[in-house]
Formats: C-alpha cells, structure tokens, sequence
C-alpha cells in the first residue's frame, strides 16, 4: 500500500500547479507521462484537468513500473526529498451531521487552538 500511495501523491504533486516545489515543470511532465504510458496506449492528456494516475486497472507490476520510473528520475535529477510550502485551505466540505457531537466533544477536550504544524516563515536552514 505504501507504493501505492507514493506514486499517488508524487503524481499528484507533479500535476499541482505548485510553484514551490523543487521538482522543475520539465521534470513533472516528463515524471507524469511516461507513468501515464505505463497504463495507457493513448497520449497523455492535455488538459490539467484530466492528469490523474487512475492505477484500478493495473496490476502489481504496473505498480512497481511507475514506482521505478518515479524514483529513477528523481534519483537522476539528483532530487531525494521531496519539499513545498503550501498554505494551509480551507475545508472544501461541512462535517457530517453524525460528526458534529465527535468534533464538538473534541472541543471541549482541547479547547485551545492546536499549535501551528506549519509555520507561514519556515526557518531558513
């Protein structure tokens, strides 16, 4: 499951329109379309929209074939950890209502705002 979920976000990230991330536009394209060749016999799509990895249909080989691609090209860019900056969004959805009891006990646990996670001037290092 973990490669799975690698090669999911990694593809993800390369069709993001995330200025901040160390992998160049190149890079992202190039990662993106040769996995896309490993499911598909058709190009590629065009429209950003559409540049999504669905790996339902493929097999565990398919799997290890994009997982090989992905960090055989990153390892040949000489990138070995992935890094963004991304502020944080807003929810794109309402809890459920069989939520709300759970989330307002929560409150009521950890009244206190959390901790930021992620910094909006990260240190410089």
């Amino acid at each position: 499951m973990q490669d799975l979920q690698f090669v999911l976000f990694v593809s993800a990230l390369c069709t993001a329109d995330l200025t901040t991330l160390n992998v160049p536009s190149e890079l992202r394209t190039t990662l993106f379309d040769r996995c896309w060749a490993l499911i598909h016999t058709e190009a590629p799509p065009t429209d950003p929209k559409k540049r999504v990895l669905d790996l339902r249909g493929g097999t565990e080989l398919t799997l290890e074939a994009c997982l090989s691609t992905i960090r055989s090209l990153l390892t040949d860019a000489g990138i070995r950890t992935l890094t963004w900056d991304h502020p944080v969004s807003e929810p794109t959805r309402e809890s459920t209502p069989a939520a709300k009891p759970l989330i307002d006990r929560l409150g009521q646990l950890y009244p206190d705002p959390p901790e930021i996670v992620d910094p909006e001037q990260p240190a410089s290092g």
